[in-house]
């Protein structure tokens, strides 16, 4: 089979690359394939109990696949309609915010239509855990913003909500079948992986799950070209009262032809260079979406604000930003190619404290900002929920130990209001900034900082248990990560990778050479003599 890749102004001036494994189709062709859908969904939903579940973002080819199913069930017969249908959508909290706002009126209005047309359908708008929020993992833990190489965001705020809702059907009704909106003609990687697959079939179009044992996924408009999707939108009218025209408004709004689909595994492209999603994504170029939207409309400059946070994420180099420590507190080193060769430099880790204050106080400029000059639907818009910042909160106290305990009063100084924590215990701690305060003059070097304080939270959490079991084992961490200055600390990594290096090489010499160095430094290190508290 001819596989035919073209580049052309698609539908409705947008710009657009087909790739076709068939002839282009006529209407009437199109409208035939319908009919047959039609059909094919009707006996696959009647063949047996296993429930379904369709993956909706509020995008053009989720919309078509949920009103090709909706419309299919609507011509049974009531008596027929027995199995329910989940239809989820997954808001990863860090949605553009005109997007969020059309997928959770479409969802709100998907409940009230199946109650009254007495369609089986049961929408569920689904969120990642706040322990596993974008800003938690940015802000709170020092994540640093996402990239190819380290895309730490996509499994958290995608995939595992909906993998998880998925898992409670099958464990529930024994196996499931998810049907979604994913197409040949998205990419060419999307068409390789979707051939690959069709191998392992049971019937025409349904798939194994590669990530979810008894699941199969179900790809209706597998074969449908960009230009069909919106021409199926524009001329069958949407069932559960929603307006397509809004939707095509959206896009073109946009100039962008990707949807940011519902996420099943790695495998389904989370973004592409333009798209509807994320607002705070680095793993593209840029946010044409957003970008033109603000350029297309005056009325949504508002989203300005986004745009402008979302750039000072994305850059080539945050290393200044970053520990030279991974977050577990251990220098790691990698050989890096240069101009001049190869040189061997630590992994930078997690966004040091400055930073991550940094951050949290331009999330919530942004947020008083858009809700001071957004129009009034918009005027409630959160980018970071008090249920998020309670977290970070916990992180930056318990798990950082920096007891000045700054969220609280960031807060109060961007938004004037005082920060009400959920949590009961938050707030109680016999350190604070006064204590902090007195540390920072004491201590000259930042890691002698970082030690004490270390130490001396250690101390306080353990002071509140009834048994003091494993102290030393806490303290002593304290010391492996906090009581060498950064050159001390890289120095003793390249000594450690020196000795690991010449051990492979059965180079014993070396290797004693190497190894009573390493003691004479632990002696000398000006920093040794903490190692005595």
């Amino acid at each position: 089979m001819l596989l035919i890749i073209k580049s052309n102004t698609g539908f409705l001036g947008m710009r657009e690359t087909q790739i076709s494994l068939f002839p282009s189709r006529t209407v009437t062709e199109l409208v035939k394939d319908i009919q047959k859908l039609t059909v094919e969904i009707q006996d696959l939903y009647c063949l047996d109990e296993i429930p379904w579940v369709i993956g909706y973002s509020g995008g053009k080819d989720s919309t078509a696949v949920l009103q090709l199913i909706w419309n299919g069930i609507a011509q049974l017969p009531p008596e027929k309609r027995t199995k329910t249908i989940y239809v989820i959508t997954t808001d990863t909290r860090v949605e553009n915010p005109i997007v969020s706002a059309w997928v959770n009126k479409s969802i709100a209005k998907i409940r009230t239509a199946a109650k009254e047309q007495q369609i089986p359908m049961e929408p569920h708008l689904l969120q990642p855990e706040i322990k596993q929020t974008y800003w938690v993992g940015l802000i709170g833990k020092g994540y640093p913003a996402p990239r190819n190489k380290f895309r730490w965001c996509t499994s958290r705020l995608k995939i595992d909500p909906s993998n998880r809702f998925v898992r409670d059907i099958v464990r529930t009704c024994g196996e499931t079948i998810l049907a979604l909106g994913i197409r040949k003609t998205e990419s060419a990687n999307r068409a390789a992986i979707m051939t690959k697959r069709e191998v392992e079939r049971v019937r025409v179009r349904l798939s194994p799950n590669p990530s979810l044992p008894n699941s199969l996924i179900y790809s209706p408009i597998e074969d449908w070209r960009t230009d069909e999707v919106w021409l199926y939108l524009m001329q069958w009218e949407n069932p559960w009262g929603n307006n397509n025209k809004d939707l095509l408004a959206m896009y073109q709004g946009a100039t962008a032809d990707n949807e940011c689909p519902l996420v099943i595994d790695t495998s389904t492209p989370s973004c592409g260079d333009s798209r509807f999603g994320c607002w705070v994504c680095t793993l593209v170029t840029a946010d044409k979406s957003l970008k033109a939207q603000i350029q297309n409309d005056e009325e949504k400059e508002w989203l300005q604000p986004l745009m402008d946070l979302r750039e000072e994420l994305d850059i080539n180099n945050d290393h200044d930003k970053r520990d030279f420590r991974r977050i577990y507190g251990k220098v790691e080193l990698f050989e890096r190619n240069t101009d001049e060769g190869t040189s061997v430099v630590p992994i930078p880790g997690p966004y040091t404290k400055k930073w991550r204050e940094y951050y949290l106080r331009r999330v919530l400029e942004a947020q008083v900002q858009i809700r001071n000059t957004a129009p009034e639907e918009f005027r409630d818009t959160t980018l970071i929920s008090t249920e998020e910042l309670s977290e970070i909160r916990r992180i930056w106290l318990e798990e950082k130990h920096e007891f000045d305990d700054s969220l609280p009063r960031i807060y109060k100084e961007v938004t004037g209001e005082d920060f009400q924590d959920s949590r009961l215990s938050a707030g109680s701690s016999l350190l604070g900034s006064d204590e902090w305060n007195v540390l920072e003059e004491i201590c000259v070097e930042p890691m002698h900082l970082e030690l004490m304080a270390k130490l001396l939270d250690t101390e306080r959490q353990y002071y509140t248990k009834s048994r003091r079991l494993g102290i030393y084992d806490s303290l002593e961490k304290c010391f492996e990560t906090s009581s060498r200055s950064k050159e001390e600390a890289i120095a003793h990594a390249h000594r450690k990778r020196d000795v690991k290096t010449a051990i492979e090489k059965g180079n014993v010499k070396t290797v004693k050479q190497l190894t009573w160095s390493d003691i004479k430094f632990s002696k000398a290190s000006p920093t040794n003599s903490l190692r005595i508290l």
